[in-house]
């Protein structure tokens, strides 16, 4: 089974000092304490691995936020008040083990809310760094924002053997994944897999099991793949949110995830979730 991407963390989060200032300077002037390389927000890799230098002198906590600790040395990340809004470099990014993937793709969502929540939400005000670079305090209202996740549903619905698949505009030419979307305020997770299949295929799941989650830094969608049998296989497809989607049976699933030029589509890649959805669909 494919190992899901971005998955497989090892460092210690060091939540127990984040509100420790002392704490954090003795971690910040720890002489093996190492600062993460990033070219706006992508990854520096060096022979497959995440590439850290020394903190620079005059690098205080206000600028970094503390990662935790890897092997006991501390590892922090230099906040960018203006990350480039560039599409990622996915060779740097595939080129990581598990756990660096895991790492950076802690450290990238973190830096790209710092640069987008330099204002509080209540008075309009700046706002600074603190608790380890984990949250940010306006120096107005006092109010305190913390990073957060966005809850994305993804899921494949099953009806007697097949699972359903679909294709946005966007996507390569022969590409299908499973549908997603959004969870909405007040719902739950079951609520969001069934109705965004109804809004986007016109199919009524009849129940809806958990599978497993995937962080997805871009910027920080945490997804929730599900899968769902559904009452009729009859679609209505909303042409505004998916340019096709079909049934498609074991065969062809296992023909696309093998690579097979005659496949009925191409599959996601294997970093993304829905590959993995994919793969515990065809073993279960």
């Amino acid at each position: 089974m494919t190992p899901i991407g971005f998955t497989g963390a090892t460092i210690d989060r060091a939540d127990a000092i984040r509100q420790d200032p002392e704490a954090i300077a003795r971690a910040l002037a720890d002489p093996n304490a190492r600062l993460l390389d990033l070219e706006g927000l992508d990854p520096v890799v060096v022979d497959g691995r995440l590439s850290w230098t020394p903190v620079p002198d005059g690098l205080g906590p206000e600028s970094l936020g503390l990662l935790g600790y890897e092997d006991g040395a501390p590892r922090f990340v230099r906040f960018d008040p203006a990350p480039p809004p560039a599409p990622a470099r996915w060779e740097a990014v595939l080129a990581l083990s598990p756990a660096d993937a895991s790492l950076y793709a802690g450290a990238r969502s973190l830096v790209d809310w710092h640069a987008r929540h330099r204002f509080c939400a209540r008075s309009g005000h700046g706002t600074e760094p603190f608790r380890g670079g984990w949250g940010r305090r306006c120096g107005d209202c006092g109010a305190e924002h913390f990073p957060r996740v966005d809850p994305v549903v993804i899921m494949l619905a099953e009806h007697q053997g097949r699972v359903l698949i679909g294709r946005q505009p966007m996507f390569p030419p022969r590409r299908y994944s499973a549908l997603a979307g959004f969870v909405e305020p007040g719902e739950s997770v079951e609520e969001a897999v069934a109705r965004e299949l109804h809004e986007e295929a016109g199919v009524r799941a009849t129940s809806v099991r958990y599978v497993a989650s995937q962080p997805w830094p871009f910027p920080s969608q945490l997804m929730l793949a599900c899968i769902a049998p559904v009452a009729d296989d009859t679609l209505t497809i909303d042409r505004t949110e998916l340019e096709d989607a079909k049934w498609v049976d074991r065969a062809g699933v296992a023909a696309a995830l093998a690579g097979d030029p005659d496949a009925p589509f191409i599959a996601p890649p294997p970093h993304a979730i829905a590959y993995s959805l994919f793969e515990r669909w065809l073993a279960s």
